[in-house]
């Protein structure tokens, strides 16, 4: 086991976040220009944090207190999620480049009387879904189930596309089977065999009837197509794994992280480019044409879970924005 893997997974990925805000939305080549070789990535003074930090207190806070109250169910961890969406939504500290997606959506959830299905948004699986989605992964003492569906309920709240539920599951999964030793080797394939277990399994007790928002004839449909763009992409990973530079830009093999499919693979890659350089794998992510916060907090995430909190550089993990959410709810999931 990691030593402190939650406490690791949390401060990895607000450390990947603050890393790549600054390079978000910037090309390679300018990125290079301004920063000087990606191996030499520092942080800024300031460590600011983007929303994907942001969010994910947010699910980590909802389900905390959900669990202070008895098992995780819907009905208690959707009025959490909700609560703590619409507060983000409303904060003056809501000013970090926030995705649409979640704008539109937590508009909706504020309104009173609001299922939550109809303030979902069906057409989107924007990678907002699955960068917040880590605190599930690492919540001790939940059943597979339990797992999947809050994972699932947390990304439909604001993405409610199948592939961005799918991606979610899949986010989450992945840190809990690394905070668990899983060795990063084998971990696409754990992955992909897990995607193929769950492709026409639709959580009703979880989801409710969101599939009805969409096209598709039946849950089974709804659901598959999510598990199959993001089967396709693991499939891209796993031979990205082996065939890719660590030196060329990792968006080049599995796509720019916009989208939640493409977050989940990029993010993977450059963790698993670097499974014991931690902090390489983080200047790897945020040194990328593509949503560079997004994609080194996933990657921070991965490598926090397998290493633990003692691979993070205490001058970086000192000066954080949000250290001392961070490291509460590190420490509640670690004790």
């Amino acid at each position: 086991m990691p030593k402190h893997a939650a406490t690791g997974t949390l401060l990895g990925l607000a450390l990947g976040d603050a890393l790549g805000y600054p390079t978000e939305f910037k090309t390679v080549p300018l990125i290079l220009s301004m920063f000087g070789p990606w191996r030499e990535l520092e942080l800024s003074q300031r460590a600011r944090v983007s929303d994907d930090t942001q969010m994910t207190l947010a699910v980590g806070r909802a389900l905390a207190t959900a669990l202070e109250r008895g098992p995780l169910t819907p009905e208690r961890l959707e009025p959490l999620l909700r609560e703590e969406f619409v507060d983000w939504y409303r904060s003056p500290e809501n000013n970090r480049a926030p995705g649409n997606t979640c704008l539109t959506a937590c508009g909706l959830l504020a309104g009173e009387g609001r299922a939550w299905q109809d303030a979902s948004q069906t057409g989107s699986k924007g990678c907002g879904a699955n960068m917040r989605v880590a605190p599930v992964g690492l919540v001790p003492g939940l059943t597979d189930e339990q797992r999947a569906g809050a994972a699932q309920l947390q990304a439909a709240l604001t993405h409610g596309h199948p592939t961005a539920l799918a991606a979610s599951d899949l986010t989450a999964h992945a840190v809990h089977l690394l905070a668990r030793g899983t060795d990063p080797a084998g971990l696409v394939g754990r992955l992909r065999s897990y995607a193929l277990d769950h492709r026409t399994r639709y959580d009703h007790t979880w989801l409710g009837d969101l599939w009805t928002r969409s096209q598709d004839p039946t849950p089974e449909h709804f659901i598959a197509r999510g598990w199959d763009e993001c089967l396709e992409i693991l499939g891209r990973l796993q031979e990205a794994v082996r065939t890719v530079s660590p030196e060329s830009d990792p968006c080049l093999a599995t796509g720019e992280g916009w989208i939640a499919e493409e977050a989940l693979a990029t993010g993977l890659l450059s963790f698993l480019l670097f499974p014991d350089e931690p902090v390489t794998a983080l200047r790897r992510a945020a040194c990328t044409a593509g949503d560079s916060d997004s994609l080194a907090c996933l990657t921070g995430a991965f490598a926090g879970a397998w290493l633990g909190v003692d691979v993070w550089p205490a001058d970086w993990t000192g000066r954080i924005e949000y250290r001392g959410d961070l490291l509460a709810l590190g420490a509640l999931w670690d004790a």
